[in-house]
């Protein structure tokens, strides 16, 4: 939550009807097909970072189709490529903060356990900081007054915990600073760079914070989130002082409001708060700590400006495209920020934003050739589900046909703790441009609209959750929106579980089903999860089910369970290195379904993990995701793969 050069995804019988805060427009002439090389493929170029010192630009751009860093000098074209990825490409990385070094991220064929790599740009010379096998890296904290160091997080004692450590980036020694307890998922350094706070799981799934005075100190418990305010409540960071804590807390209230907390007496003092929408980001000013800018993500993305000196700027970024923005670097001297905007209609562009003179020079968009191409609008809608909770969510209609009978794709989001959000989104665009109508709902247990409705998913996969799905289906039937005989269930991770259950729970509901790395056992899925997932057992416990006391509840919820009622098509993409949703979970169904003569289509990626990183599998998987939704729904299709 706190910016840094680190902060860089209806029931048929009771259904009330939902508004669409849009004007639909009329039809047209059908468009030309966008190739799935320009929705699925690499990016032109993406994530640009400014150096601390202001004089040079980082981004992302593909080389041999293989998404590396480069630098350039601002002000001159010598851009030149830093790293020699030839894999998966480069995803994260940052400036240290010499303006010397290149920090990245990457593991091996999806496995996520990152190792961090550090460029010289003065030799070129590639360092494996930390070389060791099968220990995941972190990053804890970097801080622009500590330009040689780092503090990060790894399992290298304890494949179960992560323990923080020191590196110095001029002699790449590392040194145990702080070592986890045994519960802990998350640290926090304090203005000094010193390892001060710290967020510990409990065994009734909700998380204690813990502070210390100094590294010497013992820890203590200066509060509690139960697992009632644990989705909801977070902790952002230190004041400059040490003496107080920024924090979003739901306790006492419905929604996660931006407070800070005096420590010694545990005094609150609200910042910013919505009655109805959580706290998603928080911008801190480098130098005085200052909670400058909160944003909260209702229907769109909106910006509480906290700090008078910045609120002309926002004011000016605001004005230069359409669209949601979010500031997400800045140079030591505060005199340039790069500001990303998301529209939902086009590519995502980047800007260097002049604070002296409130102007923005245009930098880059992320994919350019999207430009060619009409797109849809997204509308944001809402309704409620059969008991009564209002259900928020997004509908995109394609440009060119009549928004009536249309065959549609229900396109679920992932985590289930997450939420879809107005913006570019290439699969909405894929969807929208072969023909279908897309449906994007904020089911319950989705994360942003306060702790009541999070946690009424509690339990409910495959139960509430999946009636959500149904009821937005029925909702946007009874709309006229879609074909009732024509509606496919699409989805990754949780969203692949819901497209099994989809298939298995309500087969009647869904003509077809496309499930990408998606659990069908809740029991092994949770008994199969990430060793340093191991704290988070309890919360697993207490919004999934307990596999040791509850199995046969979690086998009453699970896919696998329920073969024999498929009745549709299914397609299941799945990686091979998946560390959270193991291939076994993709391979138990598919045996299943063999056994029964039933169909379906399984695609493995020997080199991917949980999603399709590289663009040659991602472009595989679409290609024949697309096929398979026009023999099921008759859209359109794109015959040639453009790779």
């Amino acid at each position: 939550m706190k910016q840094s050069k680190m902060t860089r995804l209806f029931s048929v019988l009771a259904v009330s009807t939902g508004l669409a805060f849009f004007v639909l427009p009329s039809a047209a002439a059908e468009p030309e097909l966008i190739p799935r090389e320009v929705l699925f493929g690499n990016p032109v170029k993406t994530n640009p970072l400014i150096s601390p010192d202001g004089k040079m630009m980082a981004y992302l751009a593909p080389v041999k189709n293989v998404l590396n860093v480069w630098v350039k000098t601002i002000g001159k074209e010598d851009d030149r490529v830093v790293t020699k990825d030839e894999d998966r490409g480069i995803r994260r990385y940052f400036w240290a903060g010499d303006s010397k070094h290149i920090m990245y991220l990457q593991d091996v064929g999806g496995n996520e356990n990152w190792r961090l790599y550090g460029v010289n740009l003065e030799t070129d010379q590639i360092r494996d900081l930390t070389p060791y096998e099968d220990v995941q890296v972190q990053i804890v904290a970097s801080d622009k007054h500590f330009p040689n160091e780092l503090l990060i997080g790894m399992n290298k004692d304890n494949p179960k915990l992560h323990d923080v450590y020191h590196l110095d980036l001029n002699t790449s020694e590392l040194k145990k600073v702080a070592e986890n307890p045994g519960n802990v998922i998350s640290w926090l350094a304090n203005a000094d760079f010193k390892i001060c706070a710290a967020m510990g799981a409990t065994a009734g799934g909700g998380f204690d914070l813990l502070v210390r005075e100094n590294v010497q100190a013992d820890w203590k418990k200066v509060l509690a989130w139960d697992s009632e305010d644990s989705m909801t409540s977070q902790v952002v960071g230190f004041t400059k002082d040490s003496k107080s804590l920024y924090l979003i807390d739901s306790r006492n209230v419905s929604t996660g409001r931006l407070v800070t907390m005096e420590i010694a007496t545990g005094n609150i003092k609200v910042i910013a708060e919505d009655p109805q929408y959580d706290a998603s980001n928080v911008m801190i000013h480098p130098d005085s700590y200052q909670a400058q800018a909160v944003a909260f993500t209702k229907a769109r993305t909106e910006w509480t400006v906290l700090d008078e000196s910045i609120k002309g700027d926002f004011e000016a970024i605001s004005k230069l495209v359409h669209g949601d923005f979010f500031v997400y670097d800045r140079d030591n001297a505060d005199a340039t920020w790069l500001v990303g905007f998301t529209r939902d209609n086009g590519p995502v562009s980047f800007y260097a934003y002049d604070r002296k003179d409130k102007k923005g020079k245009f930098l880059f968009d992320h994919m350019p050739d999207l430009r060619k191409y009409q797109l849809s609008s997204m509308g944001p809608v809402h309704f409620r589900a059969r008991d009564g909770l209002t259900i928020h969510g997004y509908v995109t209609f394609p440009v060119w046909k009549e928004k009536k009978n249309l065959p549609m794709v229900l396109l679920v989001h992932g985590g289930p703790w997450g939420r879809d959000t107005w913006g570019y989104d290439p699969e909405v665009q894929w969807l929208t441009n072969r023909g279908y109508a897309c449906l994007q709902v904020n089911f319950r247990s989705s994360t942003g609209y306060g702790k009541t409705f999070v946690n009424a998913g509690d339990k409910e996969w495959a139960g509430k959750m999946h009636d959500d799905l149904v009821d937005a289906a029925h909702w946007a039937v009874q709309q006229g929106y879609a074909d009732p005989n024509k509606v496919a269930i699409f989805g990754g991770s949780y969203g692949g579980y819901a497209a099994l259950v989809g298939a298995t729970f309500t087969p009647d509901v869904f003509c077809c089903a496309v499930d990408i790395v998606g659990p069908s056992n809740l029991v092994t899925l949770i008994k199969s999860i990430p060793p340093y997932w191991t704290p988070l057992l309890a919360t697993f416990y207490k919004r999934v089910g307990n596999p040791d006391t509850e199995e046969e509840f979690l086998k009453s919820r699970s896919p696998l369970f329920k073969v024999d009622q498929i009745k549709i098509p299914i397609l299941i993409g799945q990686g091979a290195n998946d560390p959270r949703v193991k291939q076994a979970e993709s391979e138990q169904i598919v045996e299943a379904m063999k056994k029964k003569g039933l169909a379906y289509e399984y695609m493995v990626f020997a080199d991917e993990g949980h999603g399709f990183a590289k663009p040659e599998n991602r472009l595989k998987f679409f290609a024949a995701a697309e096929k398979f939704l026009a023999k099921h729904l008759g859209g359109r299709y794109e015959e040639a793969v453009n790779n």
